[in-house]
């Protein structure tokens, strides 16, 4: 198993910040909290109902993006390609793995209880959980 490719991840992310600043005007600054401030795109994004091909696929890869880096930055993880899902990049932080293309397609799903925000606050006490276990 090879690793994803980190500069394209990190592009999109990229990506991710200039659309959500020309299209919401709203800054996403890297942090955690930013997080938040994606739920709430996602929120208006499905407001007027859910998203469809094109436009889904493109909100749904900055979105896993975005998500991931930021995770990566705030815990010191790194992406990964993890063995029960190949092909799609996962993130390996404090010794525990999350999806963030899975959260962030069942949040543009519009699964209820889902939020960006709180995989990346949840992953410091999950991986004190584990090391407890």
């Amino acid at each position: 198993m090879s690793p994803p490719d980190a500069t394209y991840l990190r592009a999109l992310a990229d990506e991710c910040v200039d659309l959500v600043s020309r299209q919401f005007s709203r800054r996403l600054d890297w942090s955690p909290e930013s997080l938040s401030t994606l739920d709430e795109i996602c929120a208006e994004l499905l407001a007027d109902g859910p998203l469809v091909g094109e436009r889904r696929d493109l909100w749904w890869q900055l979105i896993g993006a975005y998500t991931g880096e930021v995770t990566i930055r705030a815990h010191g993880g790194e992406w990964i390609e993890h063995e029960r899902a190949p092909g799609v990049p996962a993130v390996s932080a404090l010794g525990v793995t999350g999806f963030p293309f899975g959260l962030a397609a069942r949040v543009l799903d519009g699964e209820p209880y889902k939020s960006l925000a709180s995989f990346s606050r949840a992953l410091p006490a999950i991986a004190e959980r584990t090391s407890r276990d």
